[in-house]
């Protein structure tokens, strides 16, 4: 059994500083919460299983709940660690936080580093994917390989995706996102293959309860021009630092925002690549946990992409 990492708690010892807003059900998450003490204040994340570790990255208005049914498959053979960044899911909703995905980046790299992660692959999905790019190459030492779907890391160029920001960070539907967690009750249901059961919607409704606790769920879609500058940096590091880390693209080919444009642009910029292509929209994690965590494990073990250096780029 691993010993607990410096910086980590239980959650009696958070009980008098950091109330969640609510308990998840065992039944559908059945892993032990911990607490990373950040600049910011609590940071919940799982830490389950044993082996070469696995960062697992989500977006938005997402938590770590997300990469359950894959933690689950995984933690046999890997060390499976998901976060929820700083005003999302169990974590702390900070005041004075930006919510930018360059805070979270911090915050995500911090924990890299307070548990000393090596021989490390990450996970990102949605804003996951910038956010772990920015960590994989401020730790480059430590990183093994990459699993990147339905994500990005370059300024936003797509008219669709653009049209999206300009409408999500107007004021109109700022106050839909924060008085009627319009993310929560509208977008996801419209944003997976597979109906969600209302318990799972129930976990990623309660853990943003109030207008105030939805603050960084509006600040993403503003993010998504705002931080082009963060972005144009980024993916100049990636080019010039990355291009070379094997990477696996576990792809939902129904997504409507991160469609296959994207997927190429990952293909033609990354010289080792193993494509999965998903039959899922954007919340690939509910709606292929298994193929997911079978493509993983496979990309990972003896004789997978990652280990051998061969290039699978699979059908275009």
């Amino acid at each position: 059994m691993r010993s607990r990492a410096p910086g980590s708690a239980t959650l009696t010892e958070f009980r008098l500083t950091h109330i969640p807003p609510f308990t998840p059900d065992s039944r559908l998450f059945p892993f032990e919460s911990k607490w990373f003490e950040s600049e910011v204040g609590p940071i919940h994340y799982i830490d389950e299983g044993a082996g070469d570790p696995i960062l697992f990255l989500h977006g938005n208005p997402t938590w770590s709940f997300l990469y359950r049914g894959i933690v689950i498959r995984l933690r046999k053979r890997y060390r499976c660690i998901a976060l929820d960044y700083p005003g999302f899911g169990l974590s702390v909703h900070p005041a004075n936080y930006g919510h930018t995905p360059g805070d979270h980046a911090d915050v995500v790299r911090a924990l890299v580093q307070k548990l000393d992660l090596k021989n490390l692959t990450i996970m990102g999905q949605d804003w996951g994917g910038p956010i772990g790019m920015r960590v994989a190459l401020d730790e480059l030492a430590r990183l093994r390989a990459l699993v990147m779907g339905n994500t990005w890391y370059w300024p936003m160029d797509e008219w669709h995706m653009k049209a999206f920001a300009y409408v999500m960070s107007s004021a109109p539907m700022q106050r839909q996102i924060l008085r009627k967690n319009f993310f929560v009750e509208q977008l996801m249901p419209r944003s997976v293959e597979h109906e969600m059961a209302p318990e799972v919607l129930r976990h990623y409704r309660e853990a943003l309860p109030t207008p105030k606790s939805r603050i960084g769920v509006a600040e993403f879609p503003r993010q998504l021009l705002e931080a082009n500058a963060w972005l144009s940096d980024l993916a100049d590091g990636v080019l010039d630092h990355l291009a070379n880390v094997p990477i696996l693209l576990p792809w939902g080919v129904n997504d409507l925002a991160f469609t296959r444009t994207f997927m190429e642009r990952f293909r033609e910029d990354f010289r080792l690549v193993t494509t999965e292509r998903l039959v899922a929209k954007h919340y690939i994690q509910e709606d292929a946990p298994a193929e997911i965590a079978t493509a993983i494990d496979a990309f990972l073990s003896p004789g997978g992409a990652a280990r051998s250096g061969a290039v699978a780029r699979g059908p275009a």
